[in-house]
């Protein structure tokens, strides 16, 4: 018996294990059917709600909104949107609107809030870095120059592709120089000047730089000669 089991044809070996195994088998392909149907409903509806929810955001981005108070209004219809499509990319960037216009309307603490908020929900998104530089930002406007340091130099250290880099190295030159740290200052405004010699901030830098070294002739080196911007006689470019 056992030796013509053995020379069954393979179709027959596994039509019998089959029936044999009936049950367990059954069950098992109506797990992995389940599960199809499962994974293929979440990916539908994580495409329609990726859609409605940039459609959403599309449609408060053109808004118009008059009067005063307009920008509270715009921040609130951006964060209804964060509110609803929470997991989405959309979703994202609403919230990150809406911090940049409660910055834009004066109101830097509430700003700081929503960009901090992005930060904790949206941790892998590739607008951290606009995030973190929101609340360098914020705290820059409030005055706090330690804190603003700290976050600009935060955002330089980790985001050193971003296009706003020379933007946050003006920055936090400028705060160096308030704060009488003038060697950084003078370092980091001849970054910018080097990095972006045609843009306006470029010629800003160079302006600044040109300032700081009349102002502190020890900041003046063979290496380091005064820029040579302006003209000492008609104070233009020449």
């Amino acid at each position: 018996m056992e030796s013509d089991a053995e020379q069954l044809p393979l179709s027959h070996k596994t039509w019998a294990w089959f029936e044999a195994n009936r049950k367990q088998t059954l069950l098992g392909a109506g797990g992995l059917l389940l599960l199809g149907v499962i994974v293929a409903a979440f990916l539908y509806w994580q495409d329609t709600a990726d859609v409605a929810a940039s459609e959403a955001l599309s449609n408060v981005a053109m808004l118009q909104v008059g009067g005063p108070g307009s920008h509270a209004d715009l921040a609130g219809a951006y964060l209804k949107v964060a509110a609803t499509y929470p997991k989405s990319r959309a979703g994202a960037r609403a919230l990150l609107s809406a911090a940049g216009t409660l910055f834009a309307d004066g109101k830097y603490p509430e700003a700081k809030t929503q960009f901090e908020r992005f930060m904790r929900e949206h941790p892998d998104s590739p607008f951290m870095g606009e995030a973190l530089l929101g609340i360098a930002a914020c705290l820059d406007a409030q005055s706090k120059a330690r804190e603003a340091i700290a976050a600009y130099k935060d955002f330089i250290d980790h985001h050193p592709t971003e296009n706003a880099l020379p933007q946050a190295k003006f920055a936090l030159a400028r705060l160096y120089e308030s704060q009488n740290e003038v060697e950084q200052a003078r370092n980091l405004f001849e970054d910018v000047e080097r990095t972006v010699p045609y843009g306006s901030i470029g010629d800003e830098a160079r302006m600044r730089l040109e300032e700081l070294m009349r102002k502190y002739p020890k900041l003046v080196t063979p290496t380091n000669p005064i820029p040579s911007t302006f003209s000492p006689i008609t104070g233009k470019k020449p």
